[in-house]
């Protein structure tokens, strides 16, 4: 019998591979038999079946890298993302309208109870707080509209990271209804402050800000502690998971929610500890 998580056999995609819980998650599906495709700006040093170079700000190169993976696509992984410090305008393209625009053409893609999984973060924690926003952003008609809405309210929405994070959560809670329909399941996965590349891009606002989110553990996640429940998501063990924001933070976002965690609190100690 096989073991839990068993992708042998299984065709793959990952795009953000490269780097981060991407590259993580691609190890892990190397690992379990899976024939993994990537794509990413960057190459990646792992032995995949295929690797297309990719940049997600730009229709043109997500349509070459989804004819290279071609069909029967069994789990596909949205994983490419910029940190806040990146242009705004360049932050939403790959966190939310790049990826938009890749699952829905990938979807005819993938297998009969196949399913698309992407990262958003605990950064969207907050889109109750503005979701008539949020949905006017995600319910665009396409790339260049998403584009059109977003460039002239840059400055009013705040934090593109945020923002765009906020955008993946309500776009899979949205979608997902509609995506296992016709036999694809689609889920997000929300990680709290994990170590990667971009590590020094969101410390630039603190790094004792930053640790504020680790609560109540009080360390940083590792890239693999985020791509295993990411495999698992995708996986045929989970097959009845679907609209899922899948938070995996150590307990923040559950603390926060009961009340255990003073949030301005310990952002007053942390900005005081980083002035």
């Amino acid at each position: 019998m096989p073991g839990m998580c068993d992708y042998s056999g299984k065709k793959v995609a990952v795009v953000g591979c490269y780097s981060g819980i991407g590259h993580a998650t691609a190890k892990g599906l190397l690992d379990l038999g899976a024939e993994v495709h990537g794509a990413d700006i960057r190459p990646c040093d792992l032995p995949l079946a295929s690797f297309t170079e990719c940049d997600t700000r730009e229709t043109g190169s997500i349509d070459g890298a989804l004819k290279a993976f071609g069909s029967g696509i069994d789990a596909f992984f949205y994983c490419s993302g910029l940190p806040q410090t990146r242009p705004p305008l360049d932050v939403l393209k790959v966190n939310f309208l790049g990826l938009r625009y890749m699952i829905e053409r990938v979807r005819p893609k993938i297998a009969k109870d196949g399913s698309v999984s992407l990262i958003a973060s605990t950064a969207g924690n907050g889109w109750p707080q503005r979701v008539e926003t949020v949905t006017d952003f995600i319910t665009t008609a396409d790339f260049d509209q998403g584009v059109a809405w977003a460039e002239p309210r840059l400055e009013e929405l705040g934090d593109p990271y945020a923002f765009s994070k906020e955008a993946a959560i309500v776009w899979t809670l949205r979608q997902s209804a509609d995506f296992i329909r016709s036999g694809v399941r689609l889920n997000c996965l929300s990680p709290g402050p994990t170590i990667t590349g971009m590590t020094p891009d969101f410390d630039s606002v603190g790094p004792a800000i930053i640790d504020v989110y680790t609560q109540p553990l009080g360390r940083r996640s590792t890239p693999e502690e985020q791509a295993w429940p990411l495999i698992f998501m995708g996986s045929r063990e989970a097959s009845y998971l679907n609209g899922c924001n899948f938070i995996v933070d150590a307990g923040f976002t559950a603390a926060m929610t009961t009340g255990q965690i003073d949030l301005d609190a310990l952002l007053a100690e942390a900005m005081s500890a980083d002035a």
